[in-house]
């Protein structure tokens, strides 16, 4: 729904908690206005009736300070809507992960397998290198991919802040794969090149053999 929802001085109630359960089931996104702050969350109003929106429910991540979302217009689903308790709860974070995961898969999209990027390291674990590129995006040097020659620690060959130029040899399920030993030896990226998945929680596995599979960092 493109127009702001917003409170009349006579709504039609009825009609209203019909268009409410209607969106419910639909999930169409409404956009209102955050009117008030209560204990454990907003309030905001969808034709004249109050819905309230739990502060888990507010947006995608932590929010640490409702007072910061008074006044400002957000998008939300009704995700709870019953007329005979007068309760209409909505939700904004669904939407506000959508929005998140769709600009984060537009800037995934300008790095390519095979490109030579340039990035500052920002983290180092026992498996490799994390190395923030462009516009915000990471990628990792798995410690096999380091060097040309056999790397003990990742320590021994970069250090945090270090600018460092690698190859893109993998771009799986969001997450970017990086070689500096790719730059190194000349080598062309391959079907059975090893392309290293990692998660934010600090493991990480490589699709040949599942190396670091069971072994928590």
């Amino acid at each position: 729904m493109s127009e702001e929802i917003k409170k009349t001085e006579k709504p039609d109630l009825e009609l209203a908690w019909d268009n409410c359960q209607t969106w419910m089931e639909s999930g169409e996104p409404l956009t209102v206005k955050v009117d008030g702050v209560v204990k454990g969350g907003v309030v905001a109003y969808v034709e004249g009736i109050r819905g309230f929106i739990p502060a888990s429910k507010l947006t995608a991540g932590y929010v640490e300070n409702l007072e910061d979302f008074l006044g400002k217009e957000i998008q939300v689903k009704v995700i709870t809507c019953e007329k005979a308790e007068k309760r209409l709860v909505l939700s904004g974070k669904e939407l506000a992960q959508k929005k998140a995961a769709e600009a984060k898969k537009a800037r995934m999209e300008q790095f390519k397998t095979g490109a030579v990027v340039e990035g500052t390291v920002e983290s180092i674990m026992t498996y490799g290198a994390f190395v923030r590129l462009a516009d915000g995006v990471s990628g990792l040097v798995h410690i096999s991919q380091m060097s040309d020659k056999r790397v003990k620690t990742p320590e021994d060959v970069v250090k945090v802040g270090d600018t460092v130029q690698a190859k893109i040899i993998g771009t799986e399920k969001g997450k970017i794969s990086l070689s500096m030993k790719a730059l190194l030896t000349g080598e062309n990226v391959t079907e059975k090149e090893p392309v290293f998945n990692y998660k934010e929680t600090g493991k990480a596995s490589t699709s040949l053999g599942d190396l670091l599979k069971g072994i928590q960092l």
